[in-house]
């Protein structure tokens, strides 16, 4: 063996010995996941008046979180490279080579076959294919090709991460219904101001990595404007519920006053320019999602006759 393979084979020897279940956790992204879930379990337990068999919960939340897990691998393997130059993923097990790509790919791979067994097998071939639909927008459409493409790749890509509460309905009654598409309409609105505030924060390693998020390609100023009007926008969508029928005066007022505070951190992003505002919204953002859609199931609850 030459001296060039004796160190190689040290080295695989040292990254397996480092190697651990956590490792091929973080590679399913499960912070991210977790939201996802929470909206799914709403958009269930929104589906009927009653609370959905357990079946359907476990089965269903299962199937879509391990297919929701494949797409985050596929993700950080594509973006292994990007991931080593910006601080808050370089160290990441693929960017790092903790976990060679192949072995990701076959975990991608396993993921995504059985989550797909369950769904179809536990669930309906519905919530199956669109989960899956999801998965490959993510995963391919966004991840492989618009997030180089465009500024406005969060706008358009949204939509597979909007899907969990469609998900979560068609699980339970097997059908798309207008009501689980306006939970999808609420999440594709708050995307961009969401992101946008991150990317503001991070400009400069989007611009290290070649990313053309929107406050490298057209600046701060330009990007503000447009949370703040994504975000009036995100709260004309977020009275949708209300306005149809869906929810009552419970929803109404914690919509109103969730979106109205959201309103204020974009304005005061819009006139301070200020990266720690940018970051203290994206974070408010995460609170906002989550706080509002336990207002709609709690306003669901309160409806319900006696």
């Amino acid at each position: 063996m030459s001296e060039h393979a004796k160190v190689l084979s040290v080295r695989s020897a040292s990254q397996a010995a480092g190697l651990s279940w956590r490792d091929y956790l973080e590679l399913t992204k499960p912070r991210v996941v977790a939201l996802m879930i929470l909206t799914s379990v709403i958009g269930m337990l929104l589906a009927t008046p009653a609370i959905p068999g357990w079946s359907v919960l476990l089965f269903g939340n299962l199937g879509i979180a391990l297919l929701a897990g494949a797409a985050a691998v596929v993700n950080h393997v594509v973006d292994r490279k990007i991931d080593t130059v910006m601080a808050r993923t370089r160290k990441r097990p693929v960017a790092t080579g903790r976990i060679a790509t192949v072995d990701a790919l076959l975990f991608a791979s396993g993921l995504a076959a059985l989550g797909m067994v369950v769904l179809i097998w536990q669930v309906n071939e519905l919530t199956a294919w669109l989960t899956l639909a999801s998965l490959v927008g993510y995963a391919g459409v966004y991840t492989l090709f618009l997030k180089r493409a465009t500024p406005q790749n969060i706008v358009i890509g949204g939509l597979a991460g909007a899907m969990p509460p469609l998900l979560g309905w068609t699980a339970v009654t097997g059908q798309v219904d207008g009501h689980a598409l306006l939970l999808v309409l609420i999440i594709f609105a708050w995307t961009p101001p969401h992101f946008w505030a991150l990317a503001i924060h991070r400009k400069e390693e989007y611009a290290k990595a070649g990313i053309p998020m929107l406050p490298v390609t057209h600046g701060n100023r330009y990007t503000e404007l447009h949370i703040l009007l994504y975000t009036l926008m995100l709260l004309a969508v977020s009275l949708l519920p209300f306005v149809t029928g869906m929810s009552g005066a419970i929803y109404l007022v914690g919509a109103l006053a969730l979106g109205l505070r959201f309103l204020q951190y974009a304005v005061r992003l819009l006139r301070g320019d200020d990266r720690r505002v940018a970051l203290n919204t994206f974070k408010y953002s995460i609170t906002y999602l989550m706080a509002l859609f336990v207002v709609l199931l709690v306003d669901h609850y309160v409806l319900i006759p006696a």
